[in-house]
């Protein structure tokens, strides 16, 4: 039965055999789900990483009145596109680190009142526009406004100046606050051509992959962006600094989401 079960979940990993096939497999062999979800994941693990394919995903928090402007994403499902189709200046790992993305470094004063985001060269939009500080800073500046109802909005606040300098942009605090860089990973915060003051909800962003929505709230599609091999996704994190301690509705059964490689 184990050779059997380790055959099967091999052709799983390989795509040849679909996970439900073999979850009824291995029931009328008499193995739990559990036993059986563990063979699959050791599986999938010694296979490697498989270019291609498709992803769907169940998520809860989608509506027909979400939107793709970054501003606006209050819910699972949006903040899960988001995240396939925008970049953001930075970024928390998993285990909740800090990492760069559109910014190459940050630095802060000695009081923590003033930031200045370095913004990395060579990236892209999805439509061929070179990301410069002038995109980021008004990105910050369209999410300080109220008229925009950003999510955001709260500590945004919190920014007094927003200015460009070369290839930096100094953000001048109204207070100290050694949180900054941690706030900036805020997903709302999604980089995006004159920071999206023109059509922010036109799904523009430099990342890999370019969304094709049908229905931001139950339908998308998704392939690698032809204009963003130099995506920060595969940017080694460099480095953020500072003088001071930094701390840190149920979806319709109809609605599916599917991102294609």
């Amino acid at each position: 039965m184990s050779n059997e079960l380790d055959y099967l979940s091999r052709r799983v990993a390989s795509g040849k055999l679909s996970r439900r096939d073999f979850l009824g497999r291995a029931a009328a062999l008499g193995v739990s789900a559990t036993f059986a979800n563990s063979l699959l994941s050791s599986a999938a693990r010694a296979a490697g990483p498989v270019k291609g394919g498709t992803l769907k995903a169940g998520l809860v928090g989608g509506e027909s009145t979400n939107s793709l402007d970054p501003a606006l994403m209050m819910t699972q499902v949006p903040f899960a596109f988001g995240k396939c189709w925008g970049e953001m200046i930075v970024e928390l790992s998993p285990e909740g680190k800090l990492e760069n993305r559109i910014a190459e470094e940050i630095g802060s004063s000695d009081d923590a009142k003033v930031w200045t985001l370095k913004i990395r060269d060579g990236i892209e939009f999805h439509n061929g526009k070179t990301v410069t500080a002038e995109d980021v800073a008004a990105t910050l500046e369209r999410h300080s406004d109220e008229k925009s109802k950003s999510g955001a909005l709260g500590y945004m606040k919190g920014i007094e100046t927003i200015k460009v300098n070369g290839k930096e942009v100094v953000l001048t605090l109204k207070e100290a606050n050694a949180d900054l860089p941690y706030l900036l990973s805020d997903y709302h915060l999604i980089v995006q051509p004159n920071g999206g003051k023109d059509k922010p909800d036109a799904g523009i962003a430099p990342a890999p992959t370019r969304l094709s929505p049908t229905s931001p709230a139950c339908a998308m599609s998704a392939s690698a962006s032809p204009t963003t091999g130099r995506a920060t996704r595969w940017a080694m994190p460099t480095r953020s600094r500072s003088s001071s301690s930094t701390t840190r509705r149920r979806a319709p059964r109809r609605c599916r989401a599917a991102r294609s490689t």
